[in-house]
């Protein structure tokens, strides 16, 4: 999981990478918590995510958005962080040119960075949000969403509680072609602290079935 240093539009941006030597192989981008409420590419559920990705092997990319960690610049309420995740999607890209297919998930305000970067970029096939701030941002963007995905969020989660996200789901299912699944994970809260496991099962039976099951998985 090497450390690389991506030039971006705010500076420099801090990111991990793990690069799967397969030839075409599929690349997958994850963005990360709000960086005014802690948020970094070290948030456990971006870490988790990320070895999703990489069990089914992806050449996978997280990063700091601007001014977290050792990521140059200012916070900018979106625009800027969109940027910096453009910037990310490119420097991914380059790398993996001939890659199969393109991923991204986020979680929280990298969730509807993530939503906005997929609609800009139709390489985007497949999407993982969890617990996205349907209560806080604005997600009207998305019409329609271009690819299908999964969206994620606790029963017991305070800050963007289960109502806002089913109602962003029904709307969006609306959209012809489109299938968006939606999964609650009980008891758990916006951090899922506790129920790691039981958001990861979820997430690993959607992307088992979009992708196919990673390679532990068939040997159990």
């Amino acid at each position: 999981m090497p450390e690389v240093n991506i030039s971006g539009p705010a500076g420099r941006i801090e990111a991990r990478y793990h690069h799967e030597k397969t030839p075409n192989a599929p690349v997958a981008l994850i963005l990360h918590p709000h960086p005014q409420f802690g948020g970094t590419m070290n948030n456990q559920v971006v870490y988790h995510l990320y070895y999703a990705f990489q069990r089914r092997g992806f050449s996978v990319l997280r990063f700091n958005f601007r001014g977290v960690g050792r990521s140059e610049g200012l916070f900018d309420n979106g625009p800027g962080e969109l940027a910096d995740a453009a910037t990310a999607l490119d420097w991914l890209q380059t790398y993996n040119p001939d890659a199969s297919t393109c991923w991204i998930a986020g979680v929280s305000f990298g969730a509807w960075i993530a939503m906005q970067l997929l609609m800009r970029r139709p390489e985007i096939e497949g999407f993982i949000s969890v617990a996205p701030p349907a209560n806080l941002y604005d997600f009207t963007f998305l019409a329609p969403c271009p690819s299908s995905g999964l969206m994620i969020n606790g029963a017991n989660d305070r800050v963007v509680p289960t109502e806002s996200v089913r109602t962003l789901v029904e709307k969006l299912k609306t959209q012809k072609g489109i299938v968006i699944d939606h999964a609650v994970v009980e008891e758990a809260n916006h951090f899922f602290e506790g129920r790691m496991d039981a958001l990861m099962e979820s997430v690993d039976e959607y992307l088992d079935k979009r992708l196919g099951a990673a390679p532990e998985a068939k040997k159990a």
